[in-house]
C-alpha cells in the first residue's frame, strides 16, 4: 500500500550531487524558496485552500514513469503540508531471484543507499531475497527507490499505492507513466473513479507510441487522445512531455530537456513547475504532432539496433541506415504536419538520443545477435514494453492504405505512402508478419534499386503530400 517518504537529509548523501538520491538535494535555501513559489503559483492557479494539499499521482512505474515522480519528489517532497506524490504501479510482480542478487550488489556499491535503507529497517529483505529465503515485489523495493526496470540508478524513496482507485481518485494532476499498448485500459477503468468529480484534473503524458484506426478514414490515434476518448478529460487538461531524453541520465542530472506540449491554458504553467537547472522544459502548442513523432523514431531506432549487431558497429553502415532512415521520416512528417521543418530537430534529437542508448535500438541488436526472439514479446525483463514494435506495426497499417496513395515521380503510377519507405516495410516483415530474419534491413540498404535518400526528401518537398486526416484533422 503506502510506503513513508525520507525528507531530512544527512551527512551519509554524499553522492546526491551526481545521483540525486537525497529527496532534499536543493543546496541553498535560495533554491527551496524559488522551488516553494513556482509550487505556491501552480497551487494558486487550480485554487488549492491552505491545508490541501497538491495532489499528484504518477500512474505506471516504468523507467521514465518513475524517474519522473522521483525528480518531483526529490524538488516538492519537503513542503509536505502543500503537496503529496504518489505513484501507482500493479501489485504482484516478483522480483527474480537473478535480478534480487544484482539489486544487492547495487545497495551495497553505494554507501548512502546502504546506509539509508539500514535507518529505514529494510536492508534485511534483500539479504533475505539475495539468498532466496524470501521474494521481493516491484511494488516494494519501489518504495525503497529501486525500479525493476532500471535497478541500476536507485531513486529517492516514494509513496507506493497498488489500488488504481485510492491513487487516482482525488488526484489534481495525473502523470501517465504507462505504455502506449496499455494507456486505454488502464484510463478506462480510471474514468470509473471520476464519475462523481466537479472539475477535470491536468492529465501529463509521457507514453511514446500510437495505435491505428482505419474508419471512418485512416488515422492516428495517440496516447492523448485515448486518454480523452476513455476519461472524458477535455484536451485542453491532457498534456504531452517528450523529449531526447534517457531516464537515468535526466535523474544522475546530465543535462537534459524537454518539450511539454498542450493548450495555452496549462502548458507555460506546468512547464515552469517542472523546470529544474538540469532538466529544461520549453512548451509547445503542437501536442499531436509531437507525440506522434515520439512514437515514430522508436519505430526507426529497431532497425538501427539490427544494422550496428549485423555490421559489428561498423560506422560507415550505420550512417547508411541512419541517411535512409532520416529520409523516411521526413518525408512521413510531411505526411502529418502541415510545417514539417518545425519538427526536424526535435525529432532528429529525440532519434539521435534513442539509437544511442534506447531501448529500442537495444532490443533490436538482442534481436540481431539471438539474444533475444521474437516469440518473447515485446516487453523485456528489466527493460518494460519496447514501444517501437506496435509502432511499426500501426504506421505500416496506416501508410499501406489505398486511399493516401500519391503518384510515384518514378513509376509514375498511383502508390500507397508505404512503398515510399523500404525501412518500414522491411520491419514490418521482420517484426510484425515476420516473413524475414534480421539480415533482411542490411538486404534493404543494398538493395541496387534503392532511391537516393535524397530522392526521397525531395519528393516530400515537392510535393503536396500533407494528409491531416491522418491526424484526425478535418
Amino acid at each position: 500500500m503506502v510506503g513513508s517518504i525520507e525528507t531530512t537529509g544527512s551527512p551519509d548523501n554524499h553522492h546526491h550531487q551526481q545521483n540525486g538520491n537525497s529527496p532534499t538535494h536543493q543546496s541553498t535555501n535560495g533554491a527551496n524558496s524559488g522551488q516553494e513559489e513556482k509550487l505556491d503559483e501552480l497551487r494558486r492557479l487550480l485554487g488549492k485552500a491552505d491545508g490541501d494539499p497538491l495532489r499528484i499521482v504518477g500512474v505506471g512505474a516504468g523507467a521514465w514513469g518513475s524517474v519522473f515522480a522521483a525528480l518531483l519528489q526529490d524538488s516538492y517532497g519537503q513542503f509536505r503540508d502543500k503537496i503529496q506524490i504518489r505513484i501507482w504501479r500493479r501489485a504482484g510482480r516478483a522480483v527474480d531471484r537473478s535480478t534480487a542478487e544484482h539489486l544487492f550488489e547495487v545497495i551495497n556499491s553505494r554507501e548512502d543507499v546502504l546506509r539509508r535503507l539500514i535507518r529505514r529497517c529494510a536492508y534485511l529483505k534483500y539479504v533475505e531475497a539475495r539468498l532466496g529465503d524470501r521474494t521481493l515485489y516491484a511494488d516494494e523495493i519501489l518504495k525503497d527507490g529501486f525500479c525493476i526496470n532500471m535497478i541500476d540508478t536507485p531513486l529517492c524513496p516514494m509513496k507506493v499505492v497498488t489500488n488504481l482507485q485510492e491513487a487516482v481518485w482525488d488526484a489534481d494532476i495525473v502523470v501517465n507513466g504507462v505504455p502506449s499498448t496499455d494507456t486505454r485500459e488502464v484510463f478506462e477503468e480510471i474514468s470509473l473513479y471520476w464519475k462523481e468529480r466537479i472539475s477535470m484534473p491536468i492529465i501529463i503524458s509521457l507514453a511514446k507510441g500510437i495505435e491505428a484506426a482505419l474508419s471512418p478514414v485512416p488515422h492516428i490515434i495517440t496516447p492523448t487522445q485515448m486518454i480523452k476518448l476513455a476519461t472524458g478529460v477535455p484536451m485542453e487538461n491532457i498534456l504531452y512531455l517528450g523529449g531526447p531524453n534517457i531516464a537515468a541520465e535526466i535523474y544522475n542530472k546530465e543535462y537534459a530537456n524537454a518539450r511539454i506540449c498542450g493548450a495555452e491554458k496549462w502548458r507555460k504553467h506546468i512547464a515552469n513547475f517542472l523546470r529544474q537547472p538540469h532538466f529544461i522544459v520549453w512548451d509547445n502548442s503542437d501536442l499531436i504532432t509531437h507525440e506522434v513523432m515520439g512514437g515514430l523514431k522508436n519505430v526507426y531506432a529497431i532497425g538501427a539496433g539490427m544494422v550496428a549487431a549485423l555490421t559489428n558497429e561498423s560506422a560507415t553502415s550505420k550512417s547508411v541506415y541512419f541517411a535512409h532512415c532520416t529520409s523516411e521520416m521526413i518525408f512521413i512528417t510531411h505526411l502529418l504536419a502541415e510545417e514539417p521543418e518545425k519538427l526536424a530537430g526535435p525529432l532528429l534529437a529525440d532519434t539521435y538520443v534513442t539509437l544511442l542508448k534506447g531501448r529500442n535500438a537495444w532490443y533490436g541488436q538482442m534481436l540481431a545477435k539471438g539474444e533475444l526472439s521474437r516469440d518473447m514479446g515485446d516487453s523485456i525483463k528489466g527493460k518494460g514494453m519496447i514501444q517501437g514494435v506496435s509502432a511499426v506495426g500501426a504506421f505500416y497499417e496506416l501508410l499501406s492504405q489505398p486511399s493516401l496513395s500519391m503518384l510515384h515521380p518514378g513509376v509514375k503510377k498511383p502508390v500507397a505512402p508505404v512503398e515510399l519507405c523500404p525501412i518500414l516495410k522491411t520491419l514490418y516483415t521482420i517484426l510484425i508478419s515476420r516473413e524475414r530474419s534480421c539480415e533482411a534491413i542490411l538486404q534493404a540498404l543494398r538493395d541496387e534499386t534503392l532511391n537516393d535518400p535524397r530522392e526521397r526528401i525531395e519528393i516530400a518537398q515537392t510535393h503536396a503530400f500533407y494528409r491531416p486526416s491522418l491526424l484526425g484533422q478535418p
